[in-house]
């Protein structure tokens, strides 16, 4: 059965029997393909129409398949360039991705290998179609700034859906740059008060002896220095929503009063006695464990209740990484018009760095990340060059496939394997050094759980090393 995919992908290969088979199963699969018989007619077809990837054969007389990706990549880095390959010897693998090949495979091919390759590799050059999607609907719900296709985006979207509308108070809880402000201006903007204001207000910043004047306003001669009265952040959200940022930072004296405005709707200015009502609606924001906090008494249990009648939370960067390119794109566009620059897109290999990095600094951090290095551009394609270092070298949590003590790049280790065995004994050491849970030795190899059973299922068949 075919797929209905637009993906347009050469085909390079001075075989023409070869050529035609590779047509011919793409075909099938539902792609559109483009042919040349070899390298120097390859760079010439990249630059006469636009293309989403190419495979090409690494050995062919009028210029091979390596010197053709450096110069393809020259023209278009962010076009992902797949070698195929007899040779499966260390180096020229490691010489083929030196030249900017997104991924090589052997021959004979393995069909659901190179389906799987493909299926990687046009991700990144469907990011900008697919985003542009994602803006149009979120722009319709009214969260234009709220972006994200993974599960849990989609979850989060559809609980804002249904507490958005509603009078309730809504506690919204995550890590630190994960974008809680912006979850709360999404409740507002969608609720039926987003004709009125919206006052935010970040608990953090405000000093202690000022806080109850900052949120409930003062009388004239209250104190001394209060020349005149002043109306506080409540009163300026009347018939609106107030964002408190931060409420676990509230020392335990504002705590009571702001329990007091969520039971009976009044606040009291100081230096007065009389209360005023105010119709204000309480969307309250923390990185902390509130409830580990009513357990030590910093913080009220009874105010805790009453803020968290909805509890929202936003999921840290590194449980949604399938968010990474879409954020990556968003950025880009972002930061490329802010600082009048020319950004075509990203180089595989840089957005596959930004992939393997955990983001402790969450989006934040992705934006800091981004704007630095649109800042830094050199040409029309974000490449690694322009990524912090410690992006370009990353350390994770565990052994990751060019990592480990079995690295495939240290040909020297192992001299007398060839590739494909190279590559069968570290993804047996990553399974014994995972206990053999697949899930976590495809993490750490860089594939997919099914390419990596697809592979264990091949390596039973055959006979042990």
């Amino acid at each position: 059965m075919k797929r209905t995919v637009s993906a347009h992908v050469l085909v390079v290969d001075d075989d023409p029997a070869h050529r035609l088979m590779l047509t011919t199963l793409l075909s099938e699969w539902g792609y559109r393909v483009k042919e040349a018989d070899g390298g120097l007619s390859a760079v010439a077809k990249v630059r006469e129409e636009p293309l989403d990837a190419v495979i090409m054969d690494v050995r062919m007389p009028d210029m091979d398949g390596i010197e053709a990706t450096r110069r393809i990549h020259q023209y278009n880095p962010a076009l992902p360039v797949m070698i195929l390959t007899a040779f499966s010897s260390v180096p020229s693998a490691v010489e083929a991705l030196k030249a900017g090949a997104y991924d090589y495979l052997t021959k004979p091919l393995d069909f659901d290998a190179l389906r799987l390759a493909l299926d990687r590799a046009l991700e990144h050059t469907h990011l900008r179609t697919e985003n542009q999607e994602l803006r149009e609907q979120l722009a319709r719900l009214r969260l234009p700034e709220i972006i994200g296709k993974s599960a849990a985006m989609e979850r989060l979207v559809e609980l804002l859906a249904l507490v958005a509308p509603s009078e309730a108070t809504v506690l919204i809880t995550g890590e630190s740059g994960t974008g809680k402000g912006l979850v709360a201006r999404a409740i507002h903007a969608n609720s039926r008060r987003s004709r009125g204001p919206l006052v935010e207000v970040n608990c953090a910043a405000i000093p202690e002896n000022l806080m109850e004047t900052e949120l409930f306003g003062h009388d004239k001669g209250a104190f001394t220095g209060a020349d005149r009265a002043r109306r506080g952040r409540f009163a300026q959200a009347d018939g609106g929503t107030i964002f408190l940022d931060e409420v676990g930072e509230l020392p335990l004296p504002m705590q009571a009063k702001l329990l007091r405005v969520l039971q009976d709707g009044q606040i009291q200015r100081v230096g007065s006695d009389e209360p005023i009502g105010v119709d204000v609606r309480i969307l309250a924001a923390t990185n902390r464990d509130l409830k580990r906090m009513t357990e030590e008494g910093s913080f009220r249990e009874d105010l805790f209740y009453r803020l968290n009648v909805v509890a929202v939370e936003v999921p840290p960067l590194r449980r949604r990484k399938e968010d990474i390119p879409l954020l990556v794109d968003h950025f880009l566009r972002t930061f490329a018009e802010k600082n009048k620059r020319a950004v075509r897109g990203i180089t595989p290999r840089a957005m596959d760095l930004l992939l393997k990095y955990d983001w402790p600094g969450n989006v934040r951090e992705l934006e800091n990340v981004m704007e630095r290095a649109v800042i830094l551009l050199r040409g029309d394609y974000l490449t690694e060059a322009e990524l912090p270092l410690h992006l370009q070298r990353p350390e994770p949590s565990g052994p990751s496939a060019f990592e480990s003590d079995a690295s495939p790049h240290d040909a020297a280790l192992f001299p007398s394997l060839t590739l494909a065995e190279m590559e069968r004994r570290l993804i047996e050491k990553v399974l014994e050094e995972t206990g053999g849970n697949k899930s976590e030795a495809a993490r750490r190899l860089g594939i997919t759980r099914r390419t990596l059973k697809l592979k264990l299922k091949k390596y039973a068949e055959e006979a042990p090393l």
